[in-house]
Order: structure tokens, then C-alpha cells, then sequence
């Protein structure tokens, strides 16, 4: 097999001279958005890319790309195309994504509709039958049953998800709270139906700040239904100190009617 070794192409001179025929070529911009000769760069024979410095406004790292050429055994050139193209430190927009992928939970508000793909792995239709004896119960009570329901790959992916959030084990609130406050074993814990019912329940105490929200049997917070307020707990009473030095000696008159402790008493009881 014979091998053909690729040939570098050659730069020709007369199409790399032409620096101010390519700078003249960029006429959708003023002159001003046309910085320095930054490079040549041969791409055949006959053919040359000039690249200009690029200073319009949010184009950092861009530059002005050029292509001229000229026929053979001519000194005449031509401009070919000019594109703007980034440069190795352009300052680029982030690749485009498709909106589901692009939202993030709590990006819903009130009235927006965020349609589910026919093919969402999350779900599985639901008359075929499931691994959750709790899904299959449903099924049965509703008659026909939901259009779907969870498939196995979309309640592993909540579980995973609830567990690494705000209601798992390893949320702040949870690991300040005492070691034995966990929610397996508070009153206020209703477990969830079904698979999930083993790891994952909604919390029901209005005072604690995962109140109807999702958490793992071994999350915990400070609210827990056997945190009992002691009954024998008190407040030391420390004795009252009294500083003589600081005391002012106030001279006081004695009012009509009083009398000395040493005095009969006066008809109105005063001792």
C-alpha cells in the first residue's frame, strides 16, 4: 500500500504582503473595531488567511479572519470571505441546552407548564405490571389506574436525590440536631406508601422547618416529638449582694402623722 505524505502548504508571498487589501475587506464594522495584523496563515496553494485583533464590545479574544488568494502567475488578489472567528482565549457563550435540561427545581412558578417526554425513563406505563405492590394496589382501586406511573429507575433517582438534599442525613439542620432526634423515630414522622415507605417519610410537625416536605427515616432536626422539656430543671437562684460603698445616705423629713417605732399606735393602724 503506498503511503502519500501530506504536503505542507506554501505560503505565498504576494497573498501574505496583502495585509491592508485583507484589512479593507471588513466593512460591516468601523475601521476603529479592526485591531492589529495578529498572523498569516497559509491554506493552499495561492491561498492566505490574514487574522486581525478584534475590539468590538463583548467580542474578547476574537479575531477578524480574512482569506485572499490570487491565479496563477497574477499579482492581482482577491478577497475570498471574512468571518469573525474566537480565538484560543475567546470569550465564548456557554453550549446551548435544551430547556428541560436547562431548568432546575424551583425554576416552575405559577402558571408555567413544563411538558413530560413520552419516553421520560422516570416513568412507566401504568398498565403494565409493577415491582411496587403499592403502585399495583392504586392500580386496582382507580380501576384503569394512571396513564403511568414511577418505573424503578425514576424512584431510585428521587430516593438518591431526596437522600444527598436538605432532607437527608447530611443536611446541616440534621447533623446539628441531637444523635437520637432522627425521624424514624419521631411522632410526627408518616411514612410514605410502598417502596419508599422503608427509607423515606413527610414530616407533619408545623413547628419544624421540613413541615410537609419529603425527608429520610434518619434525618433529624431539633423538633423532634421526644425532645421533653424537663420538668425538674430550673434556674439557680444566686443571693442578692449589696455594696455599702455604693450606698448614699439621704437625709428624709418626717411626714405629718408618722411616728417612731417605739410610739403608740395611731387609730389608722400605723406602726
Amino acid at each position: 500500500m503506498s503511503r502519500i505524505a501530506a504536503r505542507a502548504a506554501k505560503l505565498d508571498q504576494v497573498c501574505a504582503e496583502a495585509i491592508d487589501i485583507a484589512r479593507d475587506a471588513i466593512t460591516d464594522v468601523d475601521a476603529s473595531e479592526v485591531g492589529e495584523h495578529l498572523e498569516v496563515i497559509a491554506e493552499g496553494d495561492r491561498l492566505v488567511t490574514h487574522l486581525f485583533d478584534c475590539h468590538l464590545a463583548g467580542y474578547r479574544g476574537w479575531r477578524w479572519a480574512v482569506t485572499v488568494t490570487r491565479v496563477s502567475r497574477s499579482k492581482h488578489v482577491t478577497v475570498c470571505e471574512t468571518v469573525l472567528l474566537p480565538g484560543p482565549d475567546a470569550l465564548m457563550a456557554p453550549g446551548w441546552l435544551p430547556w428541560n435540561e436547562r431548568l432546575q427545581p424551583g425554576d416552575l412558578g405559577v402558571g408555567d407548564l413544563m411538558p413530560t417526554s413520552p419516553d421520560d425513563d422516570r416513568l412507566a406505563p401504568g398498565y403494565v405490571e409493577s415491582d411496587d405492590p403499592a403502585v399495583e394496589e392504586a392500580n386496582w382501586e382507580l380501576g384503569l389506574g394512571r396513564p403511568r406511573v414511577m418505573s424503578r429507575f425514576g424512584r431510585q433517582d428521587t430516593a438518591q436525590r431526596w437522600y444527598e438534599g436538605d432532607q437527608g442525613p447530611e443536611a446541616p439542620i440534621s447533623v446539628a440536631a441531637p444523635r437520637a432526634a432522627r425521624c424514624g423515630s419521631c411522632g410526627f414522622y408518616l411514612p410514605l406508601a410502598g417502596a419508599l415507605r422503608q427509607a423515606f417519610g413527610v414530616c407533619g410537625n408545623l413547628y419544624a422547618p421540613d413541615d410537609g416536605r419529603a425527608v429520610s427515616i434518619d434525618h433529624g432536626c431539633g423538633a423532634h416529638s421526644e425532645t421533653l422539656q424537663d420538668a425538674d430543671a430550673h434556674v439557680e437562684e444566686l443571693p442578692t449582694i449589696y455594696d455599702d460603698s455604693e450606698v448614699e445616705a439621704v437625709a428624709v423629713s418626717r411626714a405629718p402623722g408618722s411616728v417612731e417605732g417605739d410610739e403608740p399606735a395611731e387609730p389608722y393602724g400605723h406602726g
